[in-house]
């Protein structure tokens, strides 16, 4: 059975397995999230769940929303995100997602969005190489260097490595390991790190190498 949830990063701890060895895990509050819309083959053309996590002043959604909201009998939430599944057939509207969904030993996919470091020049940004800040070497020892001939072809190639805003886009971190999952409590300890800044909201799947 496929599985997802959307969570927020608490922060990152260590624990220790059966064997004494220290693992390294990120805490995630997984859920608990409301199917708020359910898309079928017959009337959107695939087959898919819209979960809902967080709750939110009514006051604070915008009319559409409310009315999408509304039309399923649902509480505003804060975040949506929607998740393809083969077999829907036994999710609802209104249904709750707990963080039970998954166990210990599931390999996931998360995504969240990475930490901005604003404006970050080529070696920050791109790794690359400094030059030497003596024998003549003039003001320009953290510059990009050479952004190509100047005859043909007369300008700059796409995708040129060059200085401007690092950070605050979407990422992916592939096959991490679930270790521990308090269902009580809505948490999940995932092994390793995952984008973003504590407090940001991630979205858990089954990992796509698994």
């Amino acid at each position: 059975m496929q599985k997802g949830i959307i969570g927020k990063k608490i922060g990152m701890t260590q624990i220790f397995d059966e064997k004494g060895n220290v693992v390294p895990v990120t805490v995630i509050e997984a859920g608990p999230c409301v199917v708020t819309q359910k898309k079928t083959v017959e009337n959107d053309g695939y087959d898919a769940v819209q979960l809902g996590y967080g709750d939110q002043k009514a006051n604070r959604v915008t009319k559409p929303l409310k009315g999408h909201f509304d039309k399923g009998d649902v509480a505003p939430k804060k975040k949506l995100q929607e998740f393809r599944f083969a077999d829907i057939s036994g999710m609802n509207v209104g249904d709750l997602v707990k963080a039970d969904v998954f166990a210990a030993g599931d390999k996931v996919d998360v995504q969240g969005t990475s930490k901005g470091k604003g404006y970050a020049g080529a070696i920050k940004r791109w790794n690359q190489h400094r030059l030497r800040e003596s024998h003549g070497t003039g003001p320009v020892a953290r510059h990009a260097g050479s952004n190509g001939p100047v005859s043909d072809p007369s300008r700059v190639f796409k995708g040129k490595r060059l200085p401007g805003h690092l950070g605050a886009e979407k990422v992916t971190v592939q096959n991490l390991t679930v270790v521990k999952v308090d269902a009580e409590n809505n948490l999940m300890a995932i092994k390793g790190a995952v984008p973003g800044p504590n407090g940001g909201y991630v979205v858990i799947h089954d990992s796509v190498k698994a």
